[in-house]
């Protein structure tokens, strides 16, 4: 269900040359940028990363940085990277910037384990330290114990389930989360440790058991960040999709779009399941998504969005 459907006959030097070119004389052209590299996916895009290098020995983000600004320049620069890289970054600016733990969840939670081992090792050579590390000097007590063990989990991926265990592991989770009589470090050790099958058949054991989902007023004005996390880890392994549409509805409804959430949702999932979000995002705000995306953003930035939405503006 993805939105970018990339050409299987690009030529990578042929798409540096352009690029070049579009970066010479007065002002860049922004459009032969959004063309190219909004039409290509993340391999096809190293491939044109290298072939630039190779023929201008110049490195093509650190030109772009430059040729470019505003939102614009940000969406370009996270999209061109590699996912792994991309989500490394996101990690450590959600951290240093105002510290966004949700990015982090929905990151340990949503990638494959094998990915998200490669973002861990993108981190390391980026930043010259772990994410964990980061994530333990950042928070404290039942946070850290849910932060630093969601991204240093390697999970199960198959599709077997304990139906006697989901539904023990739901009574603990009633008890911990919705009543916050039980231990907190068990139900962090359930949502660390189970496989993605297995927390969603606890969730359902939850839903059949007491007739609402386990998120379901969760949250209030007193929630703290650790019971944010909580919320967004459950939401994320529960359906990711349905999480991710609350995302970029949150994004725009507010006054001032949030573009930071907006841009990480659609350059991380258009190459996986965009369409779906988009599809969802329609059937429950009965406008279309591309429609509001094209209302609250603008220029380039708007360009490079509706393209990689499978758009043309």
């Amino acid at each position: 269900m993805a939105t970018l459907i990339a050409p299987s006959n690009h030529s990578p030097q042929e798409d540096a040359e352009s690029l070049r070119k579009a970066f010479e004389g007065w002002g860049t052209d922004e459009r032969t940028v959004i063309t190219i590299l909004g039409h290509r996916n993340s391999h096809q895009i190293q491939q044109i990363r290298r072939a630039y290098e190779e023929i201008y020995q110049e490195d093509l983000i650190k030109r772009l940085e430059s040729e470019l600004k505003g939102d614009f320049e940000k969406a370009v620069y996270r999209w061109i990277l590699e996912p792994a890289d991309r989500d490394a970054v996101l990690a450590h600016v959600a951290l240093k910037s105002g510290k966004n733990y949700n990015v982090v969840v929905e990151i340990a939670a949503i990638l494959s384990p094998e990915e998200l081992f490669n973002v861990r090792r993108a981190y390391i050579k980026r930043y010259k330290h772990s994410l964990e590390e980061d994530l333990a000097t950042h928070t404290s007590g039942h946070l850290r114990q849910l932060l630093v063990g969601l991204v240093t989990a390697f999970r199960y991926v198959g599709d077997d389930v304990n139906a006697r265990l989901a539904q023990s592991e739901a009574d603990i989770l009633h008890e911990a989360v919705k009543e916050k009589k039980g231990s907190q470090e068990e139900a962090v050790r359930i949502l660390t440790t189970r496989s993605k099958a297995q927390l969603i058949a606890t969730f359902n054991r939850y839903r059949e058991t007491h007739g609402t989902s386990i998120t379901k007023k969760l949250l209030d004005e007193g929630s703290d960040d650790f019971q944010k996390a909580l919320y967004t880890t459950i939401r994320s392994f529960n359906d990711h999709v349905k999480y991710y549409e609350k995302v970029v509805r949150d994004a725009v409804k507010k006054v001032g779009t949030d573009e930071d959430a907006l841009t990480r949702v659609i350059v991380s999932r258009a190459q996986h399941d965009l369409k779906a979000i988009s599809d969802v995002y329609h059937k429950r705000n009965s406008v279309p998504f591309e429609q509001v995306v094209a209302k609250e953003t603008s220029g380039d930035y708007k360009k490079l969005l509706l393209t990689l939405l499978g758009q043309e503006d």
